[in-house]
């Protein structure tokens, strides 16, 4: 919503942004970061990048929302043993067939229905369902659907990183 602004370049995705009595202005809104420079010094974006790396931050590394050849995640809480991400799995696309040696997973189906391998078992998991993956169980997810399959996933263990899956089989040929 723009009052008395002119010039500007306003992005956003998520949440209403209101301006008042600005000129020549860049706003850009993310999961990760907002940014209100002017328009002849956004270009000292690469400054700042380098004095967060410098300073040891992970903003320009790690990212909120994720996109994968599957679909995508957004980590929407985090704590020192536990994280939860909303996932979107697009229709006819499958996760890796995998296990992680530090934490369980628990799924939620919100909607869309989920086939879950877990173990020797697979099974479907359909809305308002849910189901667990202990520590070292070798599963896999995928969407049989035709519409996409959105669940909450609540990761809870000693040690949360990307870097903890051990693939066995995946068919966009990552290790």
């Amino acid at each position: 919503m723009l009052e008395d602004t002119q010039n500007c370049m306003i992005s956003t995705s998520d949440r209403l942004v209101v301006t008042i009595g600005l000129e020549d202005l860049v706003i850009v809104d993310t999961k990760d970061a907002l940014l209100v420079a002017t328009k002849e010094k956004v270009d000292h974006i690469k400054s700042v990048v380098a004095r967060i790396k410098q300073e040891g931050g992970t903003e320009h590394q790690f990212h909120r929302q994720v996109y994968r050849p599957w679909g995508c995640y957004d980590s929407i809480d985090f704590g020192e043993r536990y994280q939860v991400k909303r996932i979107t799995v697009k229709p006819g696309a499958k996760l890796s067939v995998q296990k992680h040696h530090h934490r369980a997973e628990h799924w939620v189906v919100v909607s869309g229905t989920a086939q879950v391998t877990n173990g020797d078992k697979t099974f479907l998991v359909t809305e308002n369902e849910s189901t667990f993956i202990p520590i070292g169980q070798v599963h896999a997810l995928e969407n049989p659907g035709k519409v996409p399959l959105e669940m909450i996933e609540v990761q809870s263990g000693s040690y949360l990183g990307e870097d903890d899956i051990v693939r066995f089989e995946d068919k966009y040929g990552r290790v």
